[in-house]
């Protein structure tokens, strides 16, 4: 805006006197605005700048344009301390914008002010303190100042007191004091005047303070006491008491303490009692040798380096009946024999019990009131010795004792003086003090252990399990407690095979057995056992009878045989003469039966005799019959069962058991050579075979079976045109010969079975799978079984082959047959230097019976 002449009376010059309060007036002027600005000031006035910077001014209006410049108080204005003169910028500013800037000048005048006390006296009341007996002198500096530094000048009130004061403001007492005499506290009234009149005026207290100028003295005359032991903490032995002249007209403040050591006896610092502090024990050391106790007491007016006095009391400690008479051990643990004498001294109990009270008077006692369960066979020989003995005789076996094996006794100890605390303790006649006495009596072994019985039998299955009880065997000892009694087998007990058959429990007599019983060798088994009781034993006899049972089973010979017979053999033969014997370790042999149990087709197998007997024969009991197809098996593999019934054995037995033994046996059916063979024409190839034994024939099945091939397909590509059957004429009606071809095949062959020739009757051993046979030699024995495989003979495109057991089918006439027997004649011969087999003996002894009949 433009700078018009808006402030009027500006710019001035004026004056504020210094210390003005807050809202002193210090200029006034006003404020012209234009025309147009209809609305007045926009700006108010304002101080916008000061120099030096200050907040002191500030303005405010009088109404409508009229304003006034005015102090703040903040700061108050200062003449001394302060710039003396500021220059205020006023600015102002009307609704048309137009501003105006001018300057008021403001000086600040000087004011004669009060004086001011400086330091604490400016602050608080002063207060000094005055030792009683300092000498007169200066005692405190007063420090005033004026602000106008005119020359102050200082005065005190009253002006009795023993105080003055100089013009440096120096207050000096003027007399030594007594605080016994002088009083204790003086105010003085310190004024300051300039030289206008003003003044300021200040209290300062002065306070005598007591010095310890006396010694303190006790108030009592009594200087020993006497007190019981035993006393409890804070009892009132002494109130000791004490003045100080330095407190006659107040409530001394003394201070009490003992100098010497003593744990037993205290004092209250502030009263001066005089207090049982810790236990007093007259019958202990040192209290015991040295009752009195002396003690020094000092009392101080001061807690620290103060004026004191001392004195000596004597504490004599009085000893008391308060301590019963001990025993240590208090319980006594004594060990007697059962038959001990009458008037054996067991214990003397006042070598164990003492009273500790120092005064004799105190320390007597008695020994009295034996009691307790079995008294009656002890006593005490007197009150005061306490020496206890043996009255009586105890027998623990009696049956009158009532069987007690400790006996408790009490026995009281008595203090014969009464005690001092009797009507503390109203219930108290006398301390006394309990005894407890353990006599055990001590078992003596006087008997040896007796058993029930002299002897005992027990009677036990011998396929009774091991670990089993059979039995137990029980004793007794007739000593009370009784004995515990171990058992033991001393004798006996044993066989040749087992040292120890039988076992028997040490704690339970029981008798247990450690090993398989065999009734069939040994029937009855004797030992001897034992009862001890650690120092004694006795014996008795054990007979254990051991019980028959079949547990065995019938054992024959042969159990695994093969025998071979011809197809027509009678009825009722014997077959190869075969005879089983049996022999049974448990049975009788009439109570054995013979049974076939498998494999009899159409039963054509029997036993006789089937029962009754240890040997049995086995028999043809009906013929074959192949023709009709009945039969159909060539092999018969009989599972031959041997039972042992047992019902005519004349022997107890503790259970009914039926064993049974197990034979097996092959018969192989040998078909008749004269059987007539199929009318086809065909061939035989006989393959004749020497066994070689050796231990590894892995080889076997694989060369039989390549090399049975092989000749096979060579034998039918060359012999087949050379063999074809001539032909017959037909009056004649007769069969072709069936050729036969004879081939040797060395096989390592395992002979597992042995049979009987049917026509010589010799012993012949065979290979269950292959057929192959040889003459059994007297002394080698039969071959273990070994699975063999061994490819068929018989070639497959004759037409009319041989069955598997080798014979021929059944629609061949008997004529054939014949026929067949002639054609096989010379393959049944042995070669020359060449032992012939069972089979081509048997075939020629069998041809040459037929061609006797013929």
């Amino acid at each position: 805006g433009r700078r018009t002449q808006l402030l009027k009376g500006l710019p001035a010059t004026s004056t504020v006197e210094e210390n003005s309060a807050a809202g002193v007036s210090v200029y006034n002027f006003n404020v012209t605005v234009s025309p147009l600005a209809s609305e007045g000031v926009a700006i108010l006035p304002t101080i916008v700048n000061s120099n030096p910077l200050t907040e002191a001014f500030g303005i405010e209006s009088k109404g409508g344009l009229e304003f006034r410049v005015i102090t703040t108080g903040n700061p108050v204005l200062d003449y001394e301390t302060m710039p003396k003169s500021f220059e205020l910028q006023i600015f102002v500013e009307d609704t048309t914008g137009r501003t105006d800037l001018n300057i008021l000048t403001i000086q600040v005048t000087d004011k004669n002010e009060h004086p001011a006390f400086r330091g604490n006296m400016a602050i608080q009341t002063v207060t000094i303190y005055v030792l009683e007996g300092t000498p007169p002198g200066r005692i405190y500096q007063v420090d005033a100042a004026d602000p106008e530094n005119a020359k102050l000048k200082y005065s005190l009130l009253p002006a009795n007191v023993p105080f003055s004061i100089r013009e440096s403001g120096d207050i000096f007492s003027t007399k030594e004091f007594d605080y016994e005499k002088d009083p204790h506290c003086y105010f003085l009234n310190i004024t300051v005047t300039d030289p206008d009149g003003l003044n300021s005026t200040k209290t300062v207290a002065i306070n005598i303070i007591n010095i310890n100028d006396e010694r303190p003295y006790f108030t009592i005359n009594q200087r020993i006491y006497r007190i019981p032991e035993e006393q409890s903490p804070g009892t009132i032995v002494a109130n000791v008491t004490a003045k100080d002249p330095d407190d006659e007209d107040s409530p001394s403040r003394l201070f009490y303490s003992i100098q010497s050591s003593d744990r037993h006896f205290s004092i209250n610092p502030a009263t001066g009692v005089l207090q049982v502090a810790g236990r007093a024990d007259r019958d202990a050391l040192p209290l015991r040798l040295h009752p009195n106790v002396s003690l020094i007491v000092r009392v101080e007016d001061g807690p620290s380096n103060g004026r004191a006095s001392e004195m000596e009391i004597t504490i004599i400690i009085d000893d008391v009946n308060d301590n019963p008479p001990e025993c240590n051990p208090s319980a006594f643990r004594k060990e007697v024999n059962e038959d001990t004498t009458p008037g054996t001294f067991l214990v003397d109990l006042r070598n164990y019990c003492k009273d500790i009270d120092v005064d004799p008077s105190n320390n007597q006692f008695s020994f009295t009131g034996l009691s307790g369960f079995g008294s009656n066979n002890f006593a005490l020989e007197s009150t005061v010795s306490g020496r206890l003995v043996m009255t009586g005789t105890i027998d623990l076996e009696n049956p009158a004792n009532p069987g007690v094996e400790v006996y408790t006794l009490t026995v009281r100890v008595q203090d014969i003086a009464h005690p001092n605390y009797s009507s503390k303790y109203p219930f108290y006649t006398s301390f006394d003090n309990i005894i407890y006495i353990y006599i055990r009596i001590k078992p003596v072994n006087e008997f040896s252990p007796v058993f029930h019985n002299l002897s005992y039998v027990f009677s036990v299955s011998e396929i009774t399990k091991v670990g089993s009880s059979i039995g137990r065997v029980h004793a007794i000892d007739k000593d009370w407690p009784p004995s515990v009694i171990t058992y033991s087998i001393v004798a006996g007990a044993g066989t040749r095979d087992y040292t120890n058959i039988f076992w028997i429990s040490p704690t339970k007599g029981d008798v247990r057995i450690l090993a398989r019983l065999d009734y069939e060798t040994t029937q009855k088994h004797i030992f001897t056992v034992q009862a001890s009781d650690q120092e004694k034993s006795t014996t008795a006899l054990v007979t254990v009878n051991i019980l028959e049972v079949n547990d065995e089973e019938p054992v024959c010979s042969p159990n695994f045989f093969s025998l071979q017979i011809p197809v027509n053999l009678a009825v009722g033969t014997n077959i190869n003469g075969f005879r089983i014997e049996c022999q049974d370790r448990d049975s009788d042999p009439r109570s054995f039966c013979y049974s076939i149990d498998k494999g009899n087709e159409n039963s054509h197998f029997i036993f006789s005799p089937s029962a009754g007997s240890n040997a049995s024969h086995l028999i043809l009991a009906s013929r074959f019959d192949y023709e009709s197809g009945l039969d159909t098996s060539w092999i018969y593999s009989l599972r031959v069962h041997i039972t042992d019934d047992n019902l005519v054995s004349a022997r107890d037995k503790t259970t009914h058991l039926i064993k049974t033994g197990t034979v097996t046996l092959n018969i192989r059916i040998i078909p008749n050579p004269t059987t007539t063979t199929t009318t086809t024409p065909a061939f035989t190839v006989v393959t004749e075979r020497e066994n070689l034994f050796s231990p590894s024939a892995w080889y076997v099945p694989f060369v039989a079976t390549v090399g049975g091939s092989l000749l096979l397909g060579l034998l039918g590509y060359l012999g087949l045109p050379r063999l074809r059957t001539p032909r017959i004429n037909a009056p004649e009606k007769k069969k072709p010969k069936k050729e036969v071809v004879v081939t040797m095949t060395k096989l390592n062959t395992v002979f597992d079975g042995e049979a009987r020739d049917p026509v010589t009757g010799r012993m012949y051993e065979f290979n269950s799978r292959s057929g192959a046979r040889r003459w059994k030699k007297s002394n080698e024995p039969l071959q273990p079984i070994l699975a063999t495989q061994v490819t068929p003979s018989a070639t497959e495109n004759s037409g009319q082959g041989m069955d598997r057991a080798g014979a021929p089918s059944k629609e061949e006439p008997s004529e054939r047959r014949k026929e067949l027997t002639a054609a096989t004649k010379s393959a049944a011969k042995p070669s020359a230097g060449q032992p012939e087999t069972p089979g081509q003996a048997g075939l020629r002894l069998q041809k040459k019976n037929e061609e006797s009949e013929d």
